[in-house]
């Protein structure tokens, strides 16, 4: 197999909003629409102010044209909103509701509002609906499933308007009236068909074109079809493609028809990779998936997706990277399709290729921020040219244009329950590649969701250690975002889990977390316990640099608890233990924690000579920071002590360091947070 190298140019961006001249048609549905906003809600008319966002409804088949009228509208309206739009699909390609945390995660991003990791639907749907509250925007919510996933969405606010997008109509939201789609009329659908076919076909056999606009029922999408298929065969008359679908009529409706009509039609390959698109994740596609599906190369799998979008079977995606999208209305034909001609055998296959190229993918993705390191170095050169990112910027790019593709891969692979291997893998590198562009803390809402999946394939394949690593995953970032109780359960599983699986790691973290979370609960005599049971472990496997730092662990658990002379004993073996390991910066610290309890037993005189040995180490280990802190203590320790000259002097070093401290570079290196609970993303064996 030939392949091109990751594509990261040729970029295709949207057009930017203007008057569309393209929009056919529907001219009476505007300008009901258009009224459906001025008109008083039943709320007015009784004398209340309406308590929520009007809700209008474009109701149709799909491919009826609906969601094209609802954008329309949208563009028309946008000046009367200037808060902006916000757009969401509530299904998948597949027909699933898309979950309304989901929905609401994203909406609440686009806003650039924070999305607490594992937040609960009611708290981000009330965090959108406070957010929307002071502002006067659209919401474009297409593909409704129901009234539910709408209802919970609206904002709480008369100055907002929603359009929604549905098959059916939304029983349960007050005040609602459909427009219902059906065909265009005439002079629109001949005039769409001749944007494919050009004007000339058209006026030289206009009943022709009345005859195949009659056949395909006035279908927008049935009518791109044909004018696709007429597009690409310039000498073929309109009105033999109208004879031949009129005889080739069923019971079937007319989208289906002309789907199946042009497929027929396609090579046997196109034919083929536009089967298989049908397992392309929340139907987002790209030259490298089609690849990968139908087992040719890029190049090839590119012209064909080119080519199927001149047909109309796909639709270009607003993307600065090539991207297509299989439109929601064809999908369930296309995935018929697949099914009935493609052996179950070859469809997982495929879906298997695809989901190997994606690992490979992640795995180049993030090989390439790490330049520095030898051994990453070696695997990206391993990989294949045309698995390669040119920059650690076009491969940031790539992962932030594919991620709702690569989380939807992740959830069907979990799903599918016969490729864990694969989604396992997948998982890994997914989590890896977002921590390296992104960072833990801006990727922490997407980690949650995957650690959550890689939780169902442990369960599911009775994996102890890997149940473990996941559980201690979802901990740290259930107790970054305060749900510290959450956070202790989820530790005491993942301490289980550790236990099952004799991994002494997962199981000194799960003792070393559920302290932490005791800690953060005020209950200090239970964390220092389980930082006891932490440390036993570490010194019985001789693990003295973990064993120093959960003394200070302890130290810190009994100062909490006003336990001063059991805080000293811990933090005095903590000093030792990193003196005894060479670990300048950390013993350091460790005398600096060692004068503030001193202090705080009241024994100043201590304090103050602990304290200068600490500001002769943390000069050793060049930490500013520390040292101006230090100097900063030893000057109230000095004023406290009734010598304020000296105190003075230790102020001004203090004062000057941090202006020192201010005009440095930062230091990407420093860890001024010895000892705190981060979020220490762990991925499964073999994933390295």
């Amino acid at each position: 197999m030939t392949d091109q190298a990751v594509d990261t140019g040729g970029a295709r961006l949207a057009a930017p909003a203007a008057p569309d001249d393209r929009f056919l048609g529907r001219t009476r549905e505007l300008k009901e629409l258009r009224a459906d906003i001025e008109r008083a809600g039943l709320d007015t008319i009784a004398g209340r102010k309406a308590p929520r966002a009007r809700v209008l409804l474009i109701a149709g088949r799909p491919g009826s044209g609906r969601t094209a009228l609802a954008a329309e509208l949208v563009r028309r309206v946008a000046a009367d909103y200037p808060d902006g739009v916000l757009r969401a699909r509530l299904t998948e390609p597949d027909g699933t509701p898309v979950p309304v945390e989901r929905t609401a995660r994203e909406l609440l991003t686009a806003l650039r509002l924070p999305t607490p990791a594992g937040a609960a639907e009611d708290d981000l749907t009330h965090a959108l609906r406070t957010a929307l509250a002071e502002r006067r925007m659209l919401l474009l919510l297409d593909d409704a499933p129901g009234a539910e996933e709408v209802d919970a969405l609206l904002p709480d606010t008369p100055d907002c308007l929603a359009v929604a997008v549905s098959g059916g109509p939304l029983t349960g939201i007050s005040d609602v009236r459909p427009c219902t789609l059906g065909g265009l009329d005439t002079k629109s659908a001949v005039d769409l068909l001749a944007r494919y076919t050009g004007s000339v076909r058209i006026t030289v056999d206009p009943r022709s074109a009345e005859a195949l606009v009659e056949v395909c029922q006035g279908h927008p999408t049935a009518l791109t079809l044909a004018g696709g298929w007429l597009a690409a065969r310039p000498h073929v008359a309109v009105s033999d493609l109208a004879k031949r679908l009129h005889a080739d009529a069923d019971d079937s409706s007319a989208l289906t028809r002309l789907f199946r009509f042009v497929h027929e039609q396609l090579p046997a390959q196109a034919a083929r990779i536009l089967r298989l698109l049908s397992l392309a994740p929340a139907g987002l596609v790209d030259p490298h998936t089609a690849s990968a599906l139908a087992g040719c190369s890029v190049d090839t799998a590119r012209a064909t997706l080119d080519e199927l979008v001149r047909l109309g079977l796909l639709h270009v995606a607003p993307s600065p990277l090539p991207q297509y999208e299989v439109p929601g209305c064809l999908h369930p034909l296309i995935r018929a399709m697949a099914e009935s001609q493609e052996r179950t055998g070859e469809l997982q296959l495929a879906r298997a290729r695809m989901l190997e190229r994606t690992v490979r993918l992640l795995q180049s993705c993030r090989a390439i921020t790490e330049a520095d390191n030898p051994q990453a170095r070696e695997k990206l050169q391993a990989l294949p040219r045309e698995l390669r990112f040119p920059t650690p910027r076009a491969a940031a790019d790539w992962l932030r244009v594919r991620r709702p593709a690569l989380l939807a891969a992740a959830r069907a692979a979990v799903a599918d329950g016969e490729l864990d291997t694969l989604a396992r893998r997948l998982m890994a590198q997914l989590v890896k590649a977002m921590v390296a562009h992104f960072g833990t803390r801006a990727a922490a809402p997407d980690l949650y969701g995957i650690h959550r999946l890689v939780l169902d394939v442990a369960e599911r394949r009775d994996l102890p250690r890997e149940q473990a690593a996941a559980l201690l995953n979802l901990g740290d970032l259930d107790a970054q975002t305060g749900r510290t109780g959450d956070a202790l359960v989820r530790y005491r599983s993942a301490l289980d889990a550790g236990r099952r699986a004799n991994d002494p790691y997962a199981t000194g973290r799960a003792m070393e977390s559920v302290g932490g979370a005791h800690l953060e609960l005020g209950d200090y005599d239970r964390a220092a316990d389980w930082f006891g049971r932490a440390l036993a472990q570490r010194l019985a496997r001789d693990e003295r640099a973990e064993a120093a730092r959960l003394y200070g662990r302890i130290a810190g658990a009994h100062t909490y608890a006003g336990r001063y002379g059991e805080a000293l004993r811990a933090w005095r073996a903590a000093v030792s233990g990193h003196r005894k390991n060479g670990d300048v910066a950390a013993q350091a610290r460790a005398l600096s924690e060692l004068a503030r309890v001193q202090e705080y037993a009241g024994r100043p005189e201590e304090s103050l000579g602990t304290c200068q040995e600490a500001v002769e180490w943390a000069r050793r280990a060049e930490d500013a920071r520390l040292q101006a802190a230090l100097q900063l203590r030893l000057a109230d320790t000095l004023e406290r002590l009734g010598d304020s000259t000296a105190a003075s002097l230790h102020r001004a070093a203090a004062e000057r360091m941090l202006g020192e401290e201010a005009q440095a570079p930062p230091n990407p290196d420093s860890d001024p947070e010895q000892g705190a609970n981060t979020c220490e993303i762990r991925t499964m064996p073999g994933e390295d």
